[in-house]
Formats: structure tokens, C-alpha cells, sequence
């Protein structure tokens, strides 16, 4: 009945779009942040590196 609901009544298609749509964001988000992080850690790591040679 609730699938139903969602998939047929115009509220119901929204409220699945607004679900899809937050997913899809969230998922943005993680793959950005992680990749964010793992830059500014090889950033770290060589700066470090180059402390310790000069």
C-alpha cells in the first residue's frame, strides 16, 4: 500500500525525488570530503618531508 502511494500519487513522487535527491548529495559529499582529506594529507606528508631534508 505505502509503495504504492509513493510511486503514484504526485506527493508520493516528490517525497521519492527529495529521498533520491539527499542520497545523491550525501554521496557527493563523502566522495569530496575523503578526497579532500587525502590531498591535504600528501600536502602534509611532503611538506613534512621537505622539513626534514632542509
Amino acid at each position: 500500500m505505502a509503495l504504492q502511494e509513493l510511486l503514484s500519487t504526485p506527493v508520493g513522487l516528490l517525497s521519492l525525488f527529495t529521498i533520491l535527491f539527499v542520497v545523491v548529495i550525501a554521496i557527493f559529499f563523502i566522495r569530496f570530503i575523503s578526497s579532500s582529506m587525502a590531498r591535504d594529507e600528501r600536502r602534509a606528508a611532503r611538506r613534512r618531508e621537505q622539513r626534514a631534508k632542509g
